[in-house]
Formats: structure tokens, sequence, C-alpha cells
């Protein structure tokens, strides 16, 4: 069963983003079999991320906790909470799955 991932930054630690980036693209990148989609939560103006959704394909609670946990922007303490939730895919890119 797929896990939804909601992480929510802690604004006095925004500077984390920046600095580990390029850390947490390749940690993407490696992980990238286990993304269904993910990426940052933006502003309105779309200038400032201040979280991100990841939607990952994994089996358990606690896979979707150490998935969240070896992520470099946990490493640097960004979030101020995470919160990781069951998800049920009903439709993925156009396709219905109920």
């Amino acid at each position: 069963m797929p896990y939804l991932i909601e992480t929510y930054d802690a604004p006095e630690r925004a500077h984390v983003r920046h600095e580990r980036y390029q850390e947490h693209l390749d940690f993407l990148t490696e992980h990238k079999h286990l993304l269904l989609a993910c990426g940052a939560k933006l502003s309105d103006d779309g200038q400032a991320a201040d979280g991100g959704v990841y939607l990952v394909d994994l089996n358990t609670r606690e896979e979707a906790e150490a998935f969240i946990a070896s992520d470099p922007f946990t490493h640097g303490n960004l979030f101020r909470e995470i919160v990781v939730r069951r998800w049920r895919k009903a439709y993925l890119d156009g396709t219905c799955f109920l």
C-alpha cells in the first residue's frame, strides 16, 4: 500500500533547503524506484517552498518512516513536522484504479 508523506519546514531552518538541495535531489534519484510522485509545496507566487509531499510505494509505515528519516533534509533538521499516512490510489496519471 502506498504512503503519503507530507513535510512542513521549520521557518527558522529555511536555509537548510538551499544548503542540502543537491543532496536531497541525489537521494530522490537513488530512490526513484519507490517514488510515485514527489515535490515541494510552494507559496502562491511559486517563489518559496515550505515543505513537501512524497507518494512512496512502500509496504509498511516503518518503511515510510525510515525513508523520510534518511532524506538529507531530515538530517539537516529542516522539518518542524512530518506526517506519514497510508494512501489509496484512486486515479494516477489519468488511470482509475478503483
